[in-house]
């Protein structure tokens, strides 16, 4: 019977210790080697924490499956940002462009109920509201009803998705 092991890691930092380490360990694989797996397959969110899920077969065979950050640190990275602003309403603390708002979509496009970019960079974007962050300049709501009056049909047709 397989036994897995779910944490939350720092991207591309993952170590020996809590919280894999100690979980691996009476699991007989080599930590070592899991670990850096896990490093490699989430270097790219450098920076995030990341939930990572390594299952151990009967035969010590090991499958690491890297899950995508929340879209808030996502939103934090892109803006450039240490964290969100305490009074979201009247402070605003960073700003992103469309480009990176569809960037972010494509990142969590498998956790995203969306059907199709236009409403994925909306959902994605929703989430700066409660952290102060804006899109192109504009408050949230406003880039929402720009984006929903077609704005922004030709940058967000171009993007992949």
């Amino acid at each position: 019977m397989a036994s897995s092991v779910e944490a939350l890691v720092p991207g591309g930092k993952a170590t020996p210790g809590p919280p894999l380490g100690p979980a691996l360990g009476p699991l007989g694989v080599n930590i070592k080697d899991v670990i850096d797996q896990i490093n490699e397959k989430t270097k790219d969110f450098n920076g995030m924490q990341v939930p990572v899920t390594v299952t151990v077969a009967d035969d010590k065979s090991v499958t690491i499956e890297v899950g995508t950050p929340p879209t808030s640190s996502l939103l934090l990275q892109e803006a450039g940002i240490q964290k969100g602003s305490g009074k979201p309403n009247t402070e605003k603390v960073g700003n992103i462009t469309v480009q990176q708002a569809a960037k972010i979509a494509r990142m969590k496009k498998d956790d995203i109920l969306s059907y199709d970019l236009k409403a994925a960079i909306k959902e994605v974007t929703g989430v700066g509201v409660s952290m102060g962050v804006t899109v192109e300049g504009m408050d949230v709501r406003d880039f929402q009803k720009a984006v929903d009056a077609g704005q922004y049909d030709e940058i967000i047709n171009n993007e992949e998705w």
